[in-house]
């Protein structure tokens, strides 16, 4: 709760939210425009919208509901979240989801395509939509739907990851596309996703593994501890000599997310602040390592 409260998760919030208004702006000026889907929970709810305005003629006003329809079905998912995911997990997506949810009913979504061409308008609102979910993910934020279950079937089973859950949804969502809508819908529908999903992860820190290495000449039982405590991570330490000074020093070691490793910078500047610290990317981790999430 102490760490619901504070201003740092509040910033986060803030930042999380514009992630949400680039997100909503790229579905609704150039996705929906160009009549494409989304994949996930909101795919499902694009879905629904259609049969629902365009065969039942129900809800054809000017406010687009797939927003709507997307809390509704979120609904059951943020009770999973508080349950079995955390407390501040859970504050973070239902933030995300209720702006997400205001931003597409009103943003208005133009008569005619912004951009004629479907491929393009694909992979500017691709461009746009991952960004902002990247950015909300990079604060902490989710956008519910399928990042919940991917969570919680990864946390709760070895094997399972968030992108595979959501790859077996978007395989349903688009082939529900190709039947209904045509199978040039589905194919622009799925670059749209491709390239949402790689800007995503450009912007995404979180799932990045890094080795850290600290170099400290004071409170190294301290330094760790704060790893141990905070980061739920465990770290190796030992007392080494400098080459140059000759002093006596100390070498901690451990394996962080990225995402963790900018939220440790901070905490490790208040223990000591005269520590250094190297951080090396591009390494392989077999055996026991808990995901993160």
């Amino acid at each position: 709760m102490e760490r619901i409260l504070s201003k740092k998760f509040w910033q986060h919030i803030l930042v999380a939210i514009a992630g949400m208004l680039l997100f909503a702006m790229g579905i609704n000026l150039f996705i929906v425009p160009a009549d494409l889907y989304n994949g996930g929970i909101l795919g499902i709810s694009q879905i629904l919208r259609t049969v629902f305005v365009r065969y039942l003629n129900w809800f054809s006003g000017t406010t687009d509901i797939a927003g709507i329809i997307n809390l509704l079905l979120n609904l059951p998912l943020f009770a999973l979240a508080y349950v079995s995911i955390g407390k501040s997990f859970f504050v973070r997506t239902l933030v995300c989801v209720v702006t997400q949810t205001i931003f597409l009913s009103f943003i208005p979504i133009p008569k005619s395509p912004i951009v004629a061409d479907a491929l393009t308008a694909s992979m500017i609102g691709g461009i746009m939509a991952g960004s902002g979910i990247g950015i909300a993910l990079r604060s902490g934020g989710s956008s519910g739907g399928m990042d919940i279950v991917g969570m919680y079937f990864t946390k709760k089973y070895k094997g399972f990851s968030v992108g595979k859950v959501s790859l077996a949804v978007n395989c349903i969502v688009y082939g529900i596309c190709a039947v209904l809508f045509g199978l040039p819908t589905a194919i622009y529908s799925i670059i749209y996703s491709t390239v949402s999903t790689l800007m995503t992860d450009k912007a995404h820190i979180q799932n990045i593994n890094v080795e850290v290495m600290i170099f400290t000449k004071e409170a190294p039982e301290q330094i760790v501890d704060c790893i141990v405590k905070e980061f739920q991570r465990d770290a190796t330490w030992w007392e080494a000599k400098g080459g140059y000074t000759e002093g006596k020093t100390y070498m901690i070691m451990t394996i962080l997310s990225k995402y963790e490793c900018e939220h440790l910078r901070p905490k490790l500047k208040k223990i000591d602040d005269k520590a250094f610290i190297v951080v090396k990317e591009g390494m392989h981790i077999a055996g026991k390592y808990e995901k993160h999430l």
